[in-house]
């Protein structure tokens, strides 16, 4: 039974559209290009692009490349690829914040004219220790109060290259007692003598996100702005801005809480590191939460909207559990994956009644789940391999598995009973003789007899070389994100960096996974899910194990 999932933004857009205070419903996803998109930024698609979606309106895709120093086109290339994948397409357009450099500064000379800006030649430090705190009122700038003329013609000379980096800012002209700490004169242009990957040399100020995001949005008519919740402190500089140029209809903000999640950090920053210091094999890393690395790993775009969906929209913050997710791609694959064998330790079986030379070829099915999905042939002959795990000299009690003198079905084919063991020079296991009952390929014992164990096998003669990857947790403790006062931030994600989180096995597989497409997803069964990778030709990535511990609530 689906779960009930709420949504606040829904109801406004709702009571919206009933008062008639917007007629047709339209949103943005604003990513800065200084990183890949990582499941945090899937919640914030899912919003803007579902909620666009359910109302019959637009959304539009928007590169927040206010910053030059820290963008990059990899970076440009990588969130609309990511966008393709999940299949939120822009249907409303695709912008840049730089497209709207000329309206910016256009506003910022009205705002000038109209003395609600300034030039402060206040250094960074300086603005900061006259900005007070929560409990002191600011100061005014020593610069507040110059002429408009004096302002005009100093923010020319900003835009002209005449100054250093850091020389001046332009400043909103607000209330330096404001209990908001964001409505205290903040600067909306600064000095950056740094090459633009879309504009090239032709500024050398650029807006700041707090200005330059409201006017993007009234310019694009973009009705409900939602964004997450840090940004609800700043909800009054986002109005202020629509405001004082005079927008009009104009855009409104909403926030939500983001997605926090176990075992996960988000921070581009750190991902940054990760991905520089050589833990990880790059962005798409399938262990990264990263949305290409998820690809990779095998993640759908469905499971991750479903999960979004699933832990629900709303402003309180939150941590839901990794398990969450992991149950969405498993309830999702258990339906569509197609089935197949792969022994991840191989030990050799032989049949030792079972003719040499002899072949045949047993149905198996490619999705009990979905009866439409059909049968494929397997083949058996006199040599198998099974899983090393499937057979214990000294069995512990109630192991329903091969042992000596005990018997199991291999799976839709033959009974056999273990008659003997051969061992290597250092003791293990590296032959297994049995005697197969010949009588009951797929059928029953004619003298009814129970089975208790069922393993799965291949034929040693057919099987097919390749390698799996196992994944584990990238760090070694759920609430990663929750740091001691007391903590060093990088030195504490180090500390719990789990440095055993992947596992690469040579493995054999049934002959028709040889011919694998890149993304393709199996169960293998009693295995788990695996995704066949999108770079490395015969490695399957394991996606989550067959077991799900996650418990979906009470509708």
């Amino acid at each position: 039974m689906e779960e009930k999932t709420s949504n606040f933004i829904h109801d406004i857009i709702d009571s919206d559209l009933a008062e008639g205070r917007v007629e047709k419903i339209h949103t943005r996803f604003p990513p800065e290009p200084n990183g890949y998109l990582h499941i945090g930024s899937a919640k914030a698609i899912y919003i803007n692009y579902g909620t666009a979606k359910k109302y019959g309106g637009l959304f539009n895709l928007r590169y927040d490349d206010t910053n030059p120093s820290k963008e990059d086109t990899e970076y440009v290339d990588s969130i609309y690829r990511d966008l393709e994948w999940l299949g939120a397409v822009p249907d409303g357009g695709v912008f840049y914040g730089s497209d709207y450099f000329d309206k910016c500064y256009e506003f910022a000379v009205k705002l000038i004219r109209d003395g609600k800006a300034y030039v402060c030649d206040l250094s960074k430090e300086e603005m900061e220790k006259m900005r007070g705190d929560f409990n002191t009122p600011g100061q005014n700038s020593p610069y507040r109060d110059r002429t408009v003329e004096e302002n005009l013609e100093l923010f020319e000379r900003m835009k002209n290259g005449e100054f250093p980096d850091g020389a001046c800012t332009l400043r909103a002209k607000i209330d330096m007692s404001s209990p908001n700490m964001n409505m205290r004169d903040p600067a909306i242009y600064r000095i950056v003598h740094t090459s633009h990957h879309r504009q090239g040399d032709k500024w050398c100020i650029y807006p700041l996100y707090d200005y330059a995001h409201p006017i993007q949005d009234a310019l694009e008519g973009i009705t409900h702005s939602l964004c997450s919740i840090e940004f609800e402190n700043h909800r009054p500089l986002y109005n202020w801005v629509v405001e004082n140029i005079g927008f009009d209809p104009a855009p409104h903000q909403y926030e939500f809480a983001r997605l926090n999640m176990t075992y996960t950090v988000m921070s581009k920053r750190y991902l940054r590191m990760l991905v520089e210091s050589g833990m990880v094999d790059g962005w798409d890393d399938p262990r990264m939460p990263t949305l290409c690395g998820m690809r990779r790993r095998g993640f759908t775009p469905s499971s991750i909207f479903e999960f979004v969906r699933r832990a629900g929209i709303a402003k309180a913050y939150s941590v839901v559990d990794v398990e969450l997710l992991e149950h969405c791609v498993r309830e999702e694959l258990n339906a569509s994956a197609q089935r197949r064998v792969a022994v991840l330790d191989p030990v050799k079986v032989v049949i030792e009644n079972y003719p040499e030379g002899r072949e045949e070829y047993f149905d198996l099915p490619n999705n009990p789940a979905d009866e439409t999905s059909g049968t494929r042939k397997a083949p058996f002959s006199r040599e198998l391999f099974i899983e090393r795990t499937d057979f214990e000299e000294v069995p512990p009690p109630k192991f329903f598995r091969l042992k000596p003198g005990g018997e199991v079905r291999l799976m839709g084919a033959y009974i056999v009973k273990c008659t003997g063991v051969e061992h290597d020079g250092d003791g293990n296991i590296s032959l297994i003789r049995c005697t197969a009952d010949l009588e009951t390929g797929n059928g029953m014992p004619a003298d009814g007899r129970k089975i208790k164990g069922t393993i799965h096998w291949l034929s040693a003669v057919h099987a097919k070389a390749a390698k799996v990857r196992l994944y584990d947790r990238l760090f070694d403790i759920p609430d990663i994100c929750d740091i001691p006062d007391d903590e060093d931030r990088d030195a504490f994600f180090n500390r719990h960096l789990n440095r055993d989180s992947v596992r690469e096995l040579d493995i054999m597989t049934e002959p028709a996974l040889a011919e694998a497409a890149p993304e393709e997803h199996f169960q293998f069964v009693r295995n788990g899910y695996f995704v066949a990778d999108i770079k490395d030709h015969g490695v399957f990535n394991r996606i989550v194990s067959l077991k799900d511990s996650y418990k979906p609530q009470n509708p």
